[in-house]
């Protein structure tokens, strides 16, 4: 005997539109950050995002699984991007002085220096999509719905 299925709850009009609007901002805003930053950087805001991940850390190290996790990505995407990079100098692997079994991400002086070159082009765009178009209270809100959404979608919930 087939098991009934639950009736599918329809999204309403505030529901729909609130759903489409964050759709649009889902594909639209990636795009357009990728396009400023490969134009002026000839980086991915995937790259951009490794690499400021990395310059943020003690030693500009990270353990590649904590690197993934940082930009929300899976180890082996990371590490076929990680790869691209490192052929351009910007980043180099080795493995973790304390556990020979995982292997770190260390960003390069070339790494430092594009990132460095790359912020404020970059923040520039943010502030442009992003943040001056909005009040400090909307701000909050956007703040607030973009970590609820993330911890109803991850299963090791971000930080907010």
């Amino acid at each position: 005997m087939q098991q009934e299925q639950e009736e599918t709850q329809w999204l309403e009009g505030d529901e729909r539109a609130a759903w489409l609007a964050l759709a649009s901002l889902i594909f639209k805003l990636p795009s357009a950050l990728d396009a400023q930053l490969l134009r002026d950087n000839n980086l991915t805001l995937f790259d951009y995002m490794a690499l400021s991940g990395l310059s943020m850390t003690e030693g500009r190290t990270l353990r590649m699984s904590e690197l993934a996790s940082m930009v929300n990505s899976s180890l082996s995407r990371l590490s076929n991007v990680v790869k691209r990079l490192e052929t351009r100098g910007l980043l180099r692997r080795e493995p973790d002085p304390e556990n020979a079994r995982f292997t770190v991400a260390v960003l390069t002086d070339a790494g430092w220096d594009l990132v460095v070159a790359a912020a404020p082009g970059h923040v520039a765009a943010v502030r442009r999509y992003v943040i001056d178009g909005l009040s400090k209270e909307q701000i909050e809100v956007v703040r607030q719905v973009g970590c609820q959404v993330a911890r109803n979608v991850e299963q090791n919930p971000i930080s907010c």
